[in-house]
């Protein structure tokens, strides 16, 4: 599949922040998995260590943003070494949804059919990822990590946001969007080509800066008809202090915010 199923007036309007490309070796696999970071530390090597442990560059290529790391992190011949096949540094302003913008656009343009998507502060159990790739064989639009459903695991969750997620953040959007869902912070996802490019979801917007995209989808996907899957997952939070770039008042309440806004249609 190639770029070709994007209408080109349709691609000439997608807003992309500007990126560099440090690493890109060429699309292997039909699937890819982008990785958000931002100053990580040993958190993104520890993730691509378990992610080389289960030959996930075997069956999808792995591809970093970076919004701006200054920790050293991210060294491209130690990347390499462990299946890293493209590194994106993100050189616009804006938070989350501005690189996933910039990994989204780069990534259909090179004609992947899929992406999942996993935070690089590891949180997640990458062992997931196969079932996500292959309930997107299978013709899912949206998968979504779940350690709320059964088989799920949630460790040491801040009871704060665990209270948020089940009680306002999830049943908002279920109510909303039509589908049930259980674990909608959650960024450990996959969405389909098919879904991506659809104009009618228009993800390439400037609006899309810090966490609106995560509630968008999850409310938009359900309502255009797309097919929406949880599935269940290991989320463990490490003892002591929470690996998070939400403040705990400032950002739990944007985030707030912006589940109602997404909830009432402002991003439609």
């Amino acid at each position: 599949m190639t770029s070709s199923d994007i209408a080109p007036d349709v691609r000439a309007g997608w807003q992309v922040p500007s990126f560099d490309t440090p690493l890109w070796l060429g699309r292997q696999h039909p699937w890819c998995v982008v990785i958000p970071v931002i100053n990580e530390g040993d958190r993104i090597k520890n993730l691509l260590a378990r992610m080389a442990a289960f030959n996930i560059a075997d069956m999808a290529d792995i591809i970093i943003v970076d919004g701006g790391s200054s920790d050293g992190s991210l060294e491209l011949q130690s990347l390499q070494q462990v299946g890293v096949r493209g590194l994106l540094v993100k050189t616009a302003p804006g938070k989350l949804s501005a690189q996933l913008r910039c990994a989204y656009a780069f990534a259909l343009d090179q004609g992947y059919e899929g992406i999942v998507t996993i935070d690089g502060n590891d949180k997640d159990d990458p062992e997931a990822i196969p079932r996500f790739i292959e309930a997107l064989k299978q013709g899912v639009d949206f998968v979504q990590a779940s350690r709320f459903v059964e088989g799920g695991v949630a460790e040491n969750t801040p009871k704060s946001r665990d209270f948020a997620i089940r009680f306002i953040h999830a049943p908002m959007l279920s109510l909303f969007s039509g589908f049930k869902w259980t674990d909608t912070t959650q960024g450990f996802r996959a969405y389909s080509r098919k879904m991506l490019i659809d104009p009618k979801m228009a993800i390439f917007r400037d609006v899309f800066t810090t966490y609106e995209l995560l509630a968008y989808l999850s409310y938009r996907a359900p309502k255009l008809g797309y097919r929406c899957v949880e599935l269940a997952t290991v989320r463990r939070y490490p003892q002591g202090e929470v690996p998070t770039k939400i403040s705990s008042v400032k950002g739990n309440l944007s985030v707030l915010a912006v589940l109602f806004r997404a909830c009432f249609g402002k991003y439609n």
